[in-house]
């Protein structure tokens, strides 16, 4: 499962909560640059480090037959199509989820309020995101709202699609 969408739309949260229900490994972009950065004289924004290092991850975890729950902001066609090759050349089936927050009012709010969970992570602030590059997806994908769907309900739906 490849999970992607802007920060503080609610992907971490659900990527997390699937990861742990099916027992797949969980590759987070954000961790993985966090831990560059720190190893590193490497300063943000890194480029595609964090994903190269993701994509390698994910083909090794898939290669010993774990699932693997993929979570980064994937804003591009670049990593989306990078994310889903990684799976389909393991043989595995991609599912492919766009995590979204139709309500601005509430984005914003937890953009503000979250908490770091990662070391040294700056979060973005909530111009940033408004402002960050982002392209629509260019093919059929999943898209849940969290401003309407809770993380149970968003979890049990993509478990339905992917048949797990």
């Amino acid at each position: 499962m490849v999970v992607g969408g802007l920060p503080a739309a609610g992907k971490t949260t659900i990527a997390a909560a699937l990861a742990r229900q099916v027992g797949a490994a969980f590759i987070r972009v954000d961790s993985i640059e966090q831990a560059i950065l720190r190893a590193t004289s490497l300063v943000q924004p890194v480029g595609p480090v964090g994903y190269v290092v993701g994509y390698a991850l994910a083909g090794d975890q898939l290669r010993n037959g774990l699932s693997v729950v993929a979570d980064s902001v994937n804003p591009v066609a670049l990593t989306r199509e990078a994310w889903r090759e990684t799976g389909l050349s393991q043989g595995a089936s991609v599912v492919e989820v766009e995590v979204i927050c139709s309500d601005p009012v509430e984005h914003r709010r937890r953009a503000e309020s979250r908490i770091v969970d990662i070391t040294d992570l700056m979060l973005p602030t909530w111009q940033e995101i408004v402002e960050r590059e982002y392209h629509v997806w260019d093919r059929t994908h999943l898209v849940l709202d969290t401003a309407i769907t809770s993380v149970h309900d968003s979890v049990a739906t993509i478990r339905r699609i992917a048949g797990i």
